[in-house]
């Protein structure tokens, strides 16, 4: 860089405008869009305002005693929360963490000093190996090892087949970074059986457990039952605040409760989390089954839609979603496509695409497309509207 010449100099040297410099981001004029349209699949609650969040309070007296007083170290009406997930999974306890990358690390190291063995075999799509800067590894002393690289769940086969001996199996469900997706109930018995026949314990990912009964054609306890250890996650579904819990034997939960101590999760008070996470569990659990089932009306629009536009080639995966979530492919360079989707937005009203896209080639990218309340007002000629104007932009103004 020239001396004197800032980053945020033009290619000639000068600076920006007070305009220019001021003008907004590529994501902010994607999050006004979608804060100012009339119609949207999701609203999602973490990208409110704090006024509105402090707001989803006011039906806390509807869940619990607020005459009780505040919980001090996870009593209260964080044992309260831990009940009424241990009762919803059918597990014998559970308790309450600050992040679901706490309670599965506890979880996993717990279950490798019982069976001797830290190999924990998982997918490399999982939240962990993705998200959690090798966690695993490197705070937790546990070792993963993957399955094959294809972005679907391992099968009973590669399980029974594995090379090398495991302590745990884990399970992501449903599998986000593959698609949002599930296997069959029949395929997720087998996964089970198959890893006990290894002497392995069975411990499902869950952040988005909540949501995958409408798939499985099963209960929250029913799908539980099938693992030695479950972790779900009360912000991604049920649009609480945050936290997590781990359920699972009293045994297991004891001990986890004094590994959550020394990994620093034993937080002082946390009773508006709690409270938010037992009006998620009372107002968006009973819902879930409903949203997943609008998603496939959704996807099946968006199809017909897209088609209608004239788009060449797109791919919704899966092409019949598993749960309220799911991907949209397209054959264009992202800032194009982000582009055509805060147009749609800001000119029309209607957010169809909301969520940040993603290049995965040469001109090729992803979106994730979230179905929750909000998408429940859109019909399938509505969505399949939206989706035509967004198609027909894209195709005409905009290369491949």
């Amino acid at each position: 860089m020239i001396a004197g010449m800032t980053d945020t100099a033009d290619h000639d040297g000068t600076q920006p405008t007070t305009e220019e410099a001021a003008a907004p981001t590529p994501r902010e004029r994607r999050m006004a869009a979608w804060r100012n349209a009339s119609r949207v699949l999701a609203r999602l609650g973490f990208l409110a305002p704090l006024r509105e969040r402090l707001a989803l309070l006011e039906a806390a007296g509807d869940v619990h005693d607020l005459d009780e007083v505040s919980d001090l170290y996870g009593n209260g009406v964080v044992e309260a929360l831990e009940r009424r997930v241990a009762e919803l999974l059918g597990t014998e306890a559970a308790a309450f963490f600050p992040t679901g990358t706490m309670a599965q690390q506890v979880a996993l190291r717990c279950w490798a000093g019982r069976t001797g063995n830290p190999a924990v075999a998982l997918h490399p799509l999982s939240h962990p190996e993705v998200y959690e800067r090798n966690a695993l590894s490197q705070v937790s002393g546990l070792r993963p090892v993957h399955f094959a690289n294809e972005p679907r769940l391992p099968t009973a086969e590669e399980v029974r087949d594995f090379a090398e001996p495991f302590g745990a199996l884990m399970l992501e469900l449903p599998l986000r970074d593959a698609g949002f997706v599930l296997p069959t109930w029949d395929e997720l018995t087998e996964l089970a059986d198959a890893a006990r026949e290894r002497d392995a314990i069975v411990h499902l990912d869950g952040a988005r457990l909540w949501e995958c009964t409408e798939h499985f054609g099963r209960s929250l306890e029913e799908i539980a039952g099938l693992a030695d250890s479950v972790y779900v996650s009360f912000y991604k579904s049920l649009d609480a605040f945050g936290g997590a819990a781990l359920a699972g034997p009293a045994s297991l939960i004891e001990e986890a409760r004094t590994w959550r101590h020394r990994y620093g999760g034993a937080v002082f008070q946390q009773f508006p989390t709690a409270l938010s996470a037992l009006i998620g569990l009372d107002r968006e659990l009973p819902r879930l089954p409903e949203y997943v089932r609008h998603a496939r009306v959704v996807a099946a629009a968006l199809r017909e839609g897209l088609e209608a536009g004239g788009l060449p080639w797109f791919r919704i995966h899966p092409e019949v979603p598993h749960t309220h979530d799911f991907q949209l492919w397209l054959p264009y360079a992202a800032e194009v496509v982000a582009e055509t989707a805060i147009r749609a937005g800001e000119e029309t009203g209607s957010m169809l695409f909301a969520n940040h896209w993603d290049p995965k080639g040469p001109g090729l990218t992803f979106t994730e497309v979230y179905v929750r309340a909000a998408a429940l007002e859109w019909t399938a000629d509505d969505v399949r509207e939206a989706a035509t104007d967004f198609a027909h932009r894209l195709t005409t103004t905009s290369p491949a």
